[in-house]
């Protein structure tokens, strides 16, 4: 048997693999930092062996809270990924499964590589309502790619959406595939759209992260989502890069897709703690978590984040900074790891082609929130 994680996205360390029932693990943390919790790696040579994988140091990952009641994902093929029986005990992540291949991957989701998130956006620039462009480099040398969609008008609203800031969050890029997918297919919708609006896209805003196998931080070792209006070129020029197009462009609405490891809700968290959020606000807030929960059966308003004070927010935070920056509505999607408490799937939980769903989902309500502005 072989353990290995050398390829884009890897994260796991092997401490042993001689015998299929007793594989001992531990995940890498993330580059200068003490972050660490998403894995992912290649079993091979373990056909129809009962295996049981145990992940040593899954006490110091970043949200413990993540292991409760979580499967891990397995894949054969890197297409279809399923979950297997996994349990939180003594402190350690034990994963138990017999492969019915000799090859099998392991991940804490789904993965979303570099190559198709450069396949997302090569395909997205043949319509010609979309304009790909490079807004800058990582520390890596990584290219950080923008798609503005739709014709940039002074009189339009300028619609921002980015995700993955933390690259392990991997089902907002999944997210982002269904959203650019029904965007630039649905004809009606979009119609109405583009008509009053142009879309700024950042579909990864961490690839340096996302190649080599982070949780939640770039390069540097920076959580990114802790760098607004803080950001610089020598620690988090994504960020930086970003506020300098949006100061350009200006932002009447912001999205920022998220995943969260504890919570097993689909949930939306607003800036109701910066200093400048109004009773207008709360009320732009309120109407589109209401008009998502009417055009999505996996988003719900029961469970989120508790609410931070008024003039107590974090303002290096992304949802935070551009609502008080822009006065827009600004707010951050969560997505499950583990699946939706509210309509479980035992054998694939929350997926890809569920947050892809939810990606479809959020045209609605967008819609009925530049309708009022």
């Amino acid at each position: 048997m072989h353990i290995s994680s050398n390829f884009d996205g890897g994260n796991i360390i092997c401490h042993a693999s001689e015998t299929p029932d007793n594989i001992r693990l531990s995940i890498r943390k993330d580059a200068h930092s003490d972050f660490y919790q998403w894995f992912y790696f290649r079993l091979s040579g373990a056909e129809s062996q009962a295996c049981k994988m145990t992940i040593e140091n899954a006490a110091g990952a970043a949200f413990k809270g993540g292991w409760e009641d979580y499967n891990a994902c397995a894949s054969y093929d890197r297409k279809t990924w399923f979950r297997v029986p996994t349990k939180h005990e003594n402190d350690q992540l034990v994963i138990s499964h017999t492969p019915e291949h000799n090859s099998v991957f392991y991940a804490y989701f789904a993965p979303y590589s570099m190559e198709r998130h450069a396949d997302l956006i090569a395909q997205s620039q043949l319509d010609d309502r979309v304009s790909a462009s490079v807004i800058g480099q990582t520390l890596d040398g990584q290219d950080m790619d923008l798609l503005t969609i739709g014709s940039p008008d002074p009189a339009k609203k300028k619609i921002w959406v980015i995700a993955r800031q933390h690259p392990g969050e991997i089902m907002a890029e999944w997210w982002m595939e269904g959203f650019l997918e029904r965007l630039l297919g649905d004809e009606r919708t979009a119609k109405q759209l583009f008509d009053q609006c142009v879309f700024y896209v950042i579909p990864n805003m961490n690839p340096d992260g996302s190649k080599r196998g982070h949780l939640r931080t770039n390069a540097s070792g920076a959580n990114l989502n802790r760098e607004w209006g803080a950001a610089t070129m020598e620690r988090s020029p994504e960020v930086l890069l970003v506020m300098h197009k949006m100061e350009e462009s200006g932002v009447d609405f912001c999205l920022d897709v998220h995943g969260d490891e504890a919570l097993p809700y689909n949930f939306i968290a607003g800036a109701e703690g910066v200093p400048s959020f109004t009773d207008e606000a709360q009320k732009w807030l309120s109407d589109f978590k209401a008009n998502y929960v009417k055009s999505s059966p996996d988003f719900q308003i029961k469970h989120g984040y508790a609410l931070t004070a008024k003039g107590k927010a974090n303002l290096t935070m992304c949802t935070n900074y551009v609502a008080e920056t822009f006065g827009c509505l600004s707010m951050t999607l969560e997505m499950p790891f583990k699946d939706n408490a509210d309509r479980p799937d035992p054998k694939y939980g929350w997926s890809p082609a569920r947050a892809a769903r939810l990606g479809h989902d959020v045209l609605e309500p967008i819609l009925a929130h530049v309708n009022r502005l």
